[in-house]
């Protein structure tokens, strides 16, 4: 426990005078106020653990500074004295969040016990701040999401913004990118993060098994239900329940979590009685929500609750960098969980790496990089220890392609003579890309020229050029 530091607030000089010696005995260091004005702002600035302050004085009383301590966000425990012996008082006092008050003239003896409560009550509280803390800590190294790729650093930074704020989180992504892993680390950076945190894969579940699942069941509910169950939802209760492929959900049981979303409230099967929670939800698909609900398969209503915000995470192979961080965090990892030597990746196994497609992103790398340290008998892995499909391993760059693209042509054209090849091929090139840039930007000329990187002049004299209508895009 820190230095305990006391604020003692009021107009009258002989009583601060008391509670100064007060405190003083008890080897409690003191700052002093003689009018509201000054209280409030100590209390804001000294941050005391303590605080006895009048509930009339110049300049705005105890509940003045009761009010503002709550807006502040003050630790401060608040006594106030009143000279006035009434319920309104008391009660408004302990309504604004004092934690105890005491009557004047007052007997030392019973603010001495108060005191000593208050005191007690801030090493409770210290004790159960450090052991959070502790815990967060613990979760927040067990809960690793490595990368430093622009679009990664894109995805931590909605993550920062929306932890700590009670909203569903929709996750979206392909298979393998690692959404699970996102959502422990919104939840363990939540105000929930000391709560459980449950997750339910609606594909990996049986669809007759999946109500069961989420809800709980009751004793007698069905052949085999021996005793009752809590379900998914209960077990959450207070946490996080994280609702991989919720996606593949069945319709009769999208309609039911709408309910329990918006209600707080469900029924176990077979059950008579409402179970009440406090969860807060996050989603992940790898399908596209929106063509599900125009085909029908996913309920728009439930979209718009589980998509308060969204975050899209990228495939590997868009995380420029991340492959070789991730390779050397696994590698780590490895040879803790196997007990052996760490191997590391030899030159042309880190260009492989960096240049294969990963079509199963994370996980895949984690799969092939495991496999590589339990089999080859090298310390230092070669791209044959990784053995990833050589007609995977280059990846076409976009000099390549049009490189491609280019070669019959020029092979046709006879090399002697001017035929202003340069001129005729330009056009070609930048249309489809000016098209594509307008299409992006649903024809806004301003954006497609921050875009392209040019000025919005020359993309108008170019669009006019290459008889490109910017207007088709808008619609």
């Amino acid at each position: 426990m820190h230095d305990i530091k006391a604020l003692i607030a009021d107009d009258d000089e002989s009583v601060l005078w008391v509670l100064d010696k007060f405190f003083e005995e008890k080897g409690i260091k003191v700052v002093k106020a003689e009018d509201g004005k000054t209280a409030a702002s100590l209390l804001m600035e000294e941050a005391p653990s303590l605080a006895v302050i009048d509930i009339n004085m110049p300049g705005g009383g105890g509940l003045d500074i009761l009010k503002r301590a709550r807006e502040e966000r003050s630790d401060a425990s608040i006594i106030i004295m009143t000279a006035e012996s009434t319920t309104k008082n008391a009660l408004e006092a302990m309504k604004l969040g004092a934690f105890d008050y005491v009557t004047k003239p007052f007997d030392l003896s019973e603010l001495e016990i108060i005191v000593e409560r208050a005191i007690e009550n801030l090493k409770l509280k210290e004790k159960v701040s450090t052991l959070t803390e502790m815990l967060k800590e613990k979760l927040s190294t067990e809960t690793v999401f490595i990368g430093k790729s622009k679009a990664v650093q894109t995805v931590f930074k909605t993550v920062g913004k929306v932890a700590e704020k009670d909203v569903t989180v929709l996750i979206l992504g392909e298979s393998g990118t690692g959404k699970e892993l996102l959502a422990r680390l919104i939840h363990t950076n939540s105000l929930r993060a000391e709560r459980p945190f449950v997750a339910i894969n609606s594909a990996a579940v049986p669809k007759d098994l999946m109500e069961s699942e989420l809800f709980g069941f009751e004793k007698g509910a069905f052949t085999g239900a021996v005793e009752a169950k809590k379900g998914r939802f209960e077990l959450a209760d207070g946490g996080t329940l994280f609702l991989d492929e919720v996606g593949d959900m069945a319709l009769d049981l999208q309609a039911r979590l709408l309910r329990v979303i918006q209600e707080k409230e469900f029924y176990r099967v077979g059950g008579k009685e409402p179970v009440r929670v406090d969860v807060r939800i996050i989603a992940a698909t790898n399908q596209d929500l929106d063509k599900a609900v125009t085909e029908k398969k996913f309920r728009e209503d439930l979209l718009f609750r589980l998509n308060g915000v969204t975050v899209t995470l990228p495939p590997l192979r868009d995380r420029k960098g991340d492959a070789a961080l991730l390779a050397d965090y696994f590698l780590e990892r490895f040879a803790k969980e196997f007990g052996a030597q760490r191997k590391t990746l030899s030159p042309k196994a880190l260009e492989a790496i960096e240049a294969y497609r990963w079509p199963g992103n994370v996980r895949e790398l984690e799969n092939i990089l495991r496999r590589a340290v339990l089999l080859s008998p090298s310390l230092n892995l070669s791209p044959e220890d990784l053995s990833l499909p050589l007609s995977r391993h280059k990846k076409e760059s976009l000099e390549d392609i049009i490189a491609a693209r280019l070669k019959p042509f020029i092979e046709k054209t006879d090399h002697k003579g001017k035929q202003d090849l340069y001129d005729f091929i330009m056009p070609f090139m930048e249309r489809p890309l000016i098209r594509l840039v307008l299409e992006k930007t649903k024809g806004n000329q301003v954006q497609a020229a921050e875009v392209l990187g040019i000025n919005r002049n020359t993309l108008r004299k170019k669009i006019k050029e290459l008889n490109i209508q910017p207007g088709k895009f808008r619609e």
